[in-house]
């Protein structure tokens, strides 16, 4: 056991897929699992393991921003063995361009945040996707003919800003949308050589000010996760 993740050892998938809401792994994997069994409930972050298509798979909540998925995802690698998380969250739209609902599959993370750099030395302000992951979603999508758009985004540490506008890093490299997570997730999985992908669901339109329920973002983000689960028994084969 980590000091963060009280499963024991085996207990937990080769993939992990990551929703940042504890309650929104719950019902992922009450609803698409198996006889999902919960495997770690620290600070009531659960994690629950089950088959999908005869593959195990883990479905274990990030919580927010960099600092907390830094935490789990640095465990998984590290102290369970895990090959590859799939992280499959929620995002805002920096242009009225994008749909609600609308899914990004991540390729390049820019952030002004100082994870990678303090954690391992890694100065770029941006950090890719890590290894065959983001790649096979894309093939997955194609075979499902289910729309995703491979895009970079912006990870910030700040949620509320006095400023108005799209913050110059997002806006110099074009991001599409803004989240707190993924860049963290792919230095972690850089350090140590697995795979990671990012797959978010547009909830919110920033310009227009369009946005999904709370209830919505819990329970009807059903064509990301199946796109999610459908790579991972994918990257099993």
């Amino acid at each position: 056991m980590s000091l963060h993740i009280n499963a024991q050892p085996g207990a937990i998938a080769p993939i992990v897929l990551m929703p940042g809401d504890p309650l929104r792994a719950k019902h992922i994997a009450s609803q698409m699992l198996i006889k999902p069994r919960l495997v770690s409930d620290v600070r009531n972050i659960y994690f629950y393991t089950g088959t999908y298509e005869g593959v195990e798979i883990t479905i274990g909540a990030s919580g927010m921003g960099c600092p907390s998925i830094g935490i789990y995802s640095y465990e998984l690698f590290d102290q369970y063995e895990v090959k590859c998380v799939i992280r499959i969250g929620t995002c805002g739209a920096y242009t009225s361009d994008s749909k609600l609902y609308d899914v990004i599959n991540v390729n390049k993370a820019y952030s002004e945040s100082t994870y990678a750099f303090e954690a391992f030395g890694y100065q770029e302000e941006f950090m890719s996707h890590q290894g065959m992951a983001h790649d096979c979603i894309i093939e997955t999508a194609t075979r499902l003919s289910t729309p995703v758009i491979s895009a970079p985004i912006h990870t910030s540490d700040v949620f509320y800003r006095s400023a108005d506008g799209i913050p110059a890093l997002a806006l110099n490299h074009q991001c599409a949308a803004v989240e707190m997570e993924a860049f963290a997730l792919f230095a972690n999985a850089r350090y140590h050589e697995k795979m990671a992908a990012t797959l978010l669901t547009i909830t919110d339109i920033i310009p227009t000010g369009e946005r999904l329920t709370p209830d919505q973002r819990q329970n009807t983000l059903n064509s990301m996760t199946h796109l999610a689960l459908e790579s991972a028994v994918a990257l099993y084969h």
